[in-house]
């Protein structure tokens, strides 16, 4: 008889916020154990209503569409809130779900509060701008090359 094999294929390990600049960003730090395409959904809860920020599972509300903005890292989502302000603070949650994980969604919750926020560190501005920093390092041989030209 085969068996069905049922085992968690992501985990989320950590929530936290932190300023960043005037935005705010929320990393959601998980364990995957699959190669499995990850869906995700940050979304807040204030005032007793749940408010979808940035989802690839569903649809997002229109007042976070043109300010929300999630890019992706190996075991890290991260969102990025523009112009963040004392109205946008509530309970964020983040969710996360494999494709063909039938254990269910992973979900983890932080309360915001922006006067309680830190900023972010340092680390966390190369995280955003990796593309740009990747960029300026695969230059350098480049600049290099046209120096010597230049002599």
């Amino acid at each position: 008889l085969p068996v069905l094999q049922a085992a968690h294929c992501q985990m989320i390990k950590d929530l936290s916020a932190c300023l960043l600049g005037q935005g705010l960003r929320v990393d959601c730090r998980y364990e995957n154990k699959t190669s499995n395409p990850l869906t995700y959904e940050f979304s807040i809860t204030k005032d007793n209503r749940k408010h979808v920020i940035h989802s690839t599972i569903s649809v997002s509300e229109n007042i976070y569409r043109s300010r929300a903005n999630v890019t992706m890292h190996k075991n890290l989502v991260c969102l990025y809130l523009q112009s963040f302000t004392t109205s946008d603070e509530g309970v964020y949650m983040c969710e996360l779900k494999a494709t063909n994980d039938y254990t269910g969604n992973q979900i983890k919750n932080i309360t915001v509060i922006k006067d309680k926020l830190e900023k972010c560190a340092g680390f966390s501005l190369l995280i955003q701008n990796t593309s740009w920093l990747l960029l300026l390092l695969l230059s350098l041989p480049l600049l290099q090359a046209v120096d010597f030209v230049s002599l």
